[in-house]
């Protein structure tokens, strides 16, 4: 059995010990699962699912604690300490994740945030961070069909947008002109894929695009209108950001909504807002 550093890993109890328990680490031996850590009513022989990583002594150890980054992932962590070898970021765990200087786009600074990479160290064994985030997504053609769903994370702002990290893998960006909520880097949310190019660079949108997407907003939208005594000052003069502040869909899904219940006379277009046909 083999274990993986900086992921978490599903490991037997061997024994108790004062300061702690033992997990059967395989070929790297023991495991120390500190006393801090041990569930209730944990029993030798059970299984536990632990993060593992070295401590301050390089030793490997254990953790029931979930960081906020593994190995293979990208994430936005706060940086705890600087020092002459580099930065220490705050993941989670008693000990701070290793920054070192060559690993940094730019000094980094004490209380500041920055989008990392998490892996492993070839040569000394140990966890490390880097800011250099290119050199970390794949160059592999995305496998995204259109309209498909993706997890991401908001890398950086740019002239067009904001570029994302899609499913800690891919390189992705979101256009100004198709954003109607705020976006500030390292949140973490739901996009659509609005098309992947020839060239393997994805564009994404924020809202599902396509008729269901307006089925299912024309619903709300008319929900909306008789939960409110049948009328809403809103049309198709409205400001896109109210519009967006209120249903959560853009100026256009809005427009192509009220279309919609318009051709199927359920409601009437009025110079100030729209009213339910049954309520006029």
């Amino acid at each position: 059995m083999s274990i993986e550093l900086g992921k978490f890993n599903q490991l037997k109890v061997v024994k108790f010990v004062d300061f702690g328990l033992y997990l059967d680490g395989g070929d790297d031996g023991e495991i120390l699962l500190p006393l801090r850590y041990v569930p209730e009513g944990v029993k030798e022989g059970d299984e536990l699912n632990v993060f593992l990583y070295l401590d301050n002594e390089e030793r490997l150890v254990a953790t029931t604690q979930t960081p906020l980054v593994q190995v293979g992932e990208f994430a936005f962590l706060e940086v705890n300490w600087v020092n002459k070898y580099g930065a220490f970021l705050n993941w989670g765990l008693m000990k701070d994740l290793f920054v070192p200087f060559r690993e940094q786009k730019m000094r980094m600074i004490q209380g500041k945030s920055y989008i990392v990479y998490c892996y492993q160290d070839k040569e000394s064994y140990r966890l490390m961070a880097s800011a250099k985030v290119n050199k970390f997504l794949s160059n592999e053609m995305p496998p995204y069909q259109e309209g498909q769903e993706v997890d991401i994370l908001i890398w950086q702002k740019t002239d067009l947008g904001f570029k994302a990290i899609v499913e800690n893998k891919f390189a992705a960006l979101l256009y100004n002109s198709e954003i109607f909520q705020p976006l500030h880097t390292g949140m973490r949310l739901k996009a659509f894929v609005k098309q992947v190019r020839e060239d393997g660079k994805i564009d994404l949108i924020l809202q599902q695009a396509g008729p269901r997407k307006v089925d299912d907003f024309a619903e709300t939208l008319l929900k909306y209108i008789r939960d409110h005594k049948g009328f809403t000052s809103f049309n198709d003069k409205s400001d896109a950001e109210e519009i967006y502040e209120t249903f959560g869909v853009s100026k256009k899904t809005f427009k192509k909504a009220v279309g919609e219940l318009y051709k199927m006379r359920l409601i009437i277009l009025q110079p100030d807002g729209i009213r339910l046909k049954d309520e006029h």
